[in-house]
């Protein structure tokens, strides 16, 4: 998707409009050619006196694979962009008023959404030249997932600029609706509580401090180890797209040291056929002065010729 520039009129509104479209273009450039295409960009911008631009854009992170699949998605197919966060927002809605049967129906709306597209952002890759690992599927599908749940990452998405996957909430229900609270059959009334000594009741606010706290604590270990394995799957994507990288330079350097054995083998057949050229040139050249010199010397004997048979017509006569 577009982003929106300056408007026409404002100052700067152009310049800022033509580094949107750079930004647009250069997240839309596969990641092999990424850093390459930002360069070429930056420097431009430098040389027209945009030093901020240049800046900008030179900050630009190059998108893992996955993440540049899940940008084709929203540049090639807007309508079905639309419709998917049209449905995430109904997701959330239906999550946040607790409505079960229009979440089961979402949820499984859901599934075959985020499949299909999944399935779409690998065809692009692919109509690209950039196959997707089953890694990189699985990361398009967190990101999907993730644009579903959350609407700050349903707006990255949508701007067609992300850097790395996305990462769904873990409070967000996966696959199904939330269960419906189970019911329990009337029971003998509850016997009052006896009086509880101010002893007992320190002892069980200090217990309930300290689950409190062990709760805070494995929230907190849970997220940094969701950022960690966030991290894990960038840098191994980051891993992948870099030995793709290194694969092409390979291909590309066998062939040209191909080009390069063609090329000398046909540099020495060329010297042999000059070497051939001229000695058979060297060899004319003597036939022609060996040549050369029977014609003077056939001339001269005709010349002799000649004045002996004047002097013997003289006498004759």
């Amino acid at each position: 998707m577009r982003r929106k520039g300056g408007r026409p009129g404002e100052t700067g509104g152009q310049d800022a409009e033509a580094v949107e479209q750079v930004l647009d273009e250069l997240y839309a450039t596969p990641p092999p050619a990424f850093v390459s295409r930002r360069e070429e960009s930056a420097a431009a911008a430098r040389t027209d006196g945009r030093k901020d631009d240049a800046r900008r854009i030179h900050a630009a992170r190059r998108p893992t694979l996955a993440a540049w699949a899940a940008n084709l998605l929203t540049r090639a197919r807007p309508e079905e962009t639309r419709r998917f966060l049209e449905l995430g927002q109904a997701l959330r809605e239906a999550h946040r008023s607790l409505d079960a049967a229009g979440l089961r129906e979402l949820s499984a709306q859901r599934r075959r959404v985020v499949t299909a597209l999944s399935a779409q952002a690998a065809q692009l890759a692919d109509e690209a030249g950039h196959h997707l690992s089953q890694a990189a599927q699985r990361e398009v599908e967190s990101t999907l997932r993730a644009v579903l749940a959350d609407p700050d990452a349903a707006g990255q998405w949508a701007g067609g600029r992300l850097e790395v996957s996305l990462t769904p909430p873990s409070a967000f229900p996966s696959d199904a609706a939330p269960a419906a609270p189970a019911r329990t059959e009337p029971g003998p009334a509850p016997r009052p509580a006896p009086h509880r000594a101010p002893s007992g009741t320190r002892a069980k606010d200090e217990l309930a401090e300290r689950r409190r706290k062990r709760q805070e604590e494995l929230a907190r270990a849970e997220r940094e180890a969701a950022d960690a394995e966030r991290h894990l799957r960038d840098a191994r994507a980051e891993q992948a797209d870099a030995e793709e990288s290194l694969r092409g330079a390979d291909d590309e350097l066998a062939r040209l040291r191909e080009s390069v054995a063609a090329a000398e083998e046909r540099l020495r057949a060329a010297r042999e056929d000059l070497g051939r050229a001229e000695g058979d040139r060297r060899e004319a050249e003597e036939r022609g002065r060996t040549a050369a010199q029977a014609v003077a010397e056939a001339e001269r004997e005709a010349r002799a010729s000649a004045r002996r048979v004047e002097r013997l017509a003289g006498r004759v006569r």
